[in-house]
């Protein structure tokens, strides 16, 4: 069954991703159905769904004749409605056992030509796929939170995918009026990836005492120019879903020192420090708590950003080396599905190659550490003058 207009669309967990996806489907005029083990959780994302509409009628950006009729193309069903539909896309709880359940399942309701995809943002495609006995209508779909609003959906296809899937998905997702990058099956594939240092690189610094969290969300401001500083992104995020990508990744790299976990992260999580949905995460977000105030020294924000800076640029390049994405799918992938203000590799061409590296080397040389070896393209090309883009 090829993907269309008309094809009948099933998403399976209706929390914060599974609520989204299912409005944008609904809302290029796809029929869907959402399901949830727990009714609670659909109630709430068709409320959601109900909310978001309401609000782009106010603000103008839809006729209230379509908020209704997306609306209605919405509903609630359990498992054995799916059997109609020609895509699927699983957006449940990140754990590999609980997906590869939940597809090996899937053959048995979904029509033999519906194409199953996972919205996972770090486990394998290909290990979720091989609980399937046609493992070649299985693919990866990843949209990023929230669905609504953000352009970017990485396409990663398993070892088995069928090519003509990946295209059809491609261009059905792209009808939906959004932005597809295609990535390898690799952990954390293309923004997950490359984005750990963001995280683990501001902990790091923290933990040595150099800067304080509010100081290190400051100068990547300031400094970077990032919408967002790490701590704050973590704790809109959520330290434990931050949390679980970095050791999935982690583990998946076996045990790559430059996606270490740190102890603050699970330390943080131990305590139920969650961020802004508990109510405290690296910042105290209960009424009438205190902001803290950061030390505005320009030298000291300038270390931080380029610290930060060169070990994101390092695993942009490391990602174009091990050819999990073309450069302009690396770059477009990180400016759409996080904000970054400039794509890295475009970034390092600006600063100059050669400057990446002169960081990278020193943080190595006084540290002794692997994880902040220089990637080969990006020293090779440095050594050789080359950039990333041609000029």
């Amino acid at each position: 069954m090829a993907l269309a207009r008309d094809t009948r669309v099933g998403v399976i967990g209706a929390g914060a991703m599974g609520g989204g996806i299912a409005q944008v489907a609904a809302s290029y005029g796809h029929d869907v159905v959402l399901h949830d083990t727990q009714q609670e959780s659909v109630d709430r994302a068709l409320a959601a769904i109900e909310k978001n509409l309401a609000r782009a009628v106010e603000k103008k950006k839809i006729t209230g004749e379509a908020a209704k009729e997306t609306r209605g193309r919405i509903t609630a069903g359990d498992l054995s409605a799916l059997a109609g539909c020609g895509l699927v896309i699983e957006a449940i709880v990140e754990d590999l056992d609980t997906k590869r359940k939940l597809f090996s399942s899937l053959e048995d309701l979904a029509g033999t030509d519906a194409v199953l995809a996972t919205n996972t943002s770090s486990l394998s495609v290909t290990a979720i796929a091989s609980a399937c006995s046609k493992p070649g209508r299985v693919i990866g779909i990843h949209f990023f939170n929230p669905p609504v609003v953000l352009p970017l959906v990485e396409i990663i296809p398993g070892l088995a995918t069928d090519p003509a899937i990946v295209a059809e998905a491609q261009q059905l997702i792209e009808a939906w009026g959004k932005t597809t990058v295609v990535a390898s099956d690799t952990p954390g594939f293309i923004v997950n990836r490359i984005a750990r240092p963001f995280y683990g690189e501001a902990l790091r610094i923290y933990e040595e005492g150099i800067a304080d969290m509010v100081t290190i969300d400051w100068a990547m401001r300031e400094a970077g120019g990032f919408r967002m500083g790490p701590f704050e992104l973590m704790d809109f995020i959520g330290n434990d879903v931050n949390l679980a990508a970095t050791k999935s990744v982690y583990e998946a790299t076996f045990n790559d020192s430059r996606f270490r976990p740190t102890l603050t992260q699970q330390r943080l999580v131990d305590a139920g420090f969650l961020g802004r949905k508990s109510g405290r995460g690296y910042y105290d977000y209960s009424p009438g708590a205190t902001a803290p105030e950061p030390t505005r020294d320009p030298d000291l924000a300038q270390l931080i950003f380029r610290r930060i800076l060169s070990m994101l640029i390092n695993q942009a390049a490391d990602a174009l080396y091990m050819r999990i994405a073309s450069a302009h799918d690396i770059d477009k992938a990180m400016t759409l599905g996080v904000n970054y203000p400039k794509g890295l590799l475009a970034w390092a061409d600006e600063l100059g190659l050669a400057e990446t590296v002169k960081w990278l080397r020193a943080l190595q040389e006084f540290y002794g550490e692997e994880r902040y070896r220089p990637s080969p393209l990006l020293r090779t090309m440095a050594d050789d003058g080359f950039t990333f883009f041609t000029r």
